[in-house]
């Protein structure tokens, strides 16, 4: 008999596929930006909790029918990657699919969601597909979906997408889009009627920061990190940040400033000096495919020049707010030249702080019903670090938000204590 320690909550896997109802990208090339291929080392991962009520009737079958149509707008999510005879990756519009999961859990909803609480959510990976485009690329789906059913009736929808199709924001507004087809809702139209071009910071001299060039990895597209990382979130009440709000000065940046502040204490003031921040800013394209996902998101850097582990919270959260130097132009011409073939990392290449703020999570419903619980995680994380902040979902109306964390596995502990002690957070 397995000790219940031991025991796997996630169990009976069972994969189909689904492709478009129609032909949809006539086998066209769909050529990657220089921003979609910065970001090829990378997954997201999303994982949707929903009680029993929004689940209650609802089959494989019901979830997986609007996919099909949801497909025909999202055509390129169903495609494959190819190379050109130079070498540069580009996704191939035939149709391929994505590949659909079942899965069953022998936890309730708020088993689940309870232990998370007392822990922490790095089991949130089990409800979404852990994936790796290649080695045999060409047959490699860019996005996978997973339905798990608890014991109480309720499920969970995980998605694993490649970060190479789009951001954060393009991953859910692909979930969303599915969910009002099964609603028989219309799709907004930020789905069918973007008017996108590509647009990008004032130019800035020199080289990215943002990015750290990896050893080659070939047609399997992920990289080694000298040290194991886990995944650990926490939730931030409104009420915690209100002390620090001001008019100038976002959550996002607070929390940054708190957690910037707590990794230098851990790392006993060697660093970081440097961080990335992700913001939404959407860097789009102006073609017939507009409709298609995007890495939208500007990359910046900043620097501080001060003992960050002594300084007033407030005063590194201006930083963060008024000295951020956006890199989406050095990194289009840095893979524009002599590195086009190089394979480079961003999350984690340096502290990198990534803001969901923006992202409609909860704007995906099951029979009219939100979920309790959102999360979203990356894969593929570099040994600096990477600090994703996505809204709550807090019943009174505040303001919290989630904080997920990919750390090496010796600094989470570290963090958690400073972060109790300091700052009164923990899980």
């Amino acid at each position: 008999m397995v000790p219940a320690s031991l025991e796997i909550p996630v169990s009976g896997h069972r994969f189909s596929s689904v492709v478009p109802a129609k032909v949809t990208g006539g086998n066209k090339d769909f050529e990657l930006t220089n921003m979609d291929l910065a970001m090829k080392l990378h997954y997201i991962k999303g994982v949707y909790f929903f009680q029993s009520e929004a689940a209650q009737g609802l089959s494989v079958h019901d979830l997986k029918v609007p996919m099909f149509e949801c497909l025909e707008h999202y055509y390129t999510v169903s495609g494959r990657i190819r190379r050109s005879e130079t070498g540069r990756p580009f996704i191939k519009c035939n149709d391929g699919g994505v590949r659909i999961i079942e899965a069953r859990c022998n936890q309730t909803v708020d088993e689940w969601l309870a232990t998370a609480r007392d822990k922490d959510h790095s089991l949130d990976h089990m409800l979404a597909y852990d994936q790796v485009l290649g080695p045999d690329l060409g047959f490699s789906p860019l996005a996978f979906v997973q339905f798990t059913w608890f014991e109480c009736g309720g499920i969970s929808v995980g998605l694993s997408w490649a970060h190479v199709l789009g951001d954060a924001f393009s991953a859910s507004e692909f979930l969303n889009a599915w969910a009002q087809i099964m609603a028989e809702e219309q799709l907004s139209s930020k789905v069918n009627d973007r008017v996108l071009k590509s647009e990008f910071p004032a130019f800035v001299s020199g080289k990215p920061f943002s990015l750290k060039k990896v050893d080659p990895v070939g047609d399997r597209w992920i990289t080694a990190n000298d040290s194991r990382t886990v995944t650990h979130s926490f939730h931030i009440t409104g009420k915690q940040l209100h002390h620090y709000m001001t008019d100038k000065i976002s959550d996002f940046e607070i929390i940054s400033a708190i957690i910037w502040q707590s990794m230098s204490k851990v790392r006993i003031d060697l660093g970081p000096k440097t961080v990335t921040i992700c913001s939404n800013n959407r860097l789009v394209r102006g073609d017939e495919l507009a409709a298609q996902p995007v890495n939208g998101m500007t990359l910046s850097t900043v620097k501080a020049d001060f003992c960050v582990s002594k300084v007033e919270i407030a005063e590194l959260a201006k930083l963060i707010a008024d000295r951020k130097v956006p890199e989406n132009g050095l990194i289009e011409d840095l893979l524009s030249g002599d590195e086009e073939k190089s394979d480079f990392i961003v999350y984690g290449a340096n502290l990198t702080f990534v803001n969901l703020e923006g992202a409609d999570l909860y704007g995906l419903q099951l029979k009219g019903l939100k979920p309790v619980f959102v999360n979203y995680m990356i894969n593929g994380v570099g040994d600096e670090g990477t600090c994703l902040i996505v809204p709550s979902n807090e019943k009174d109306g505040g303001n919290g938000k989630i904080v997920t964390m990919t750390l090496p596995e010796d600094q989470i502990e570290k963090l958690k204590s400073i972060l109790e002690n300091d700052w009164n957070i923990s899980n």
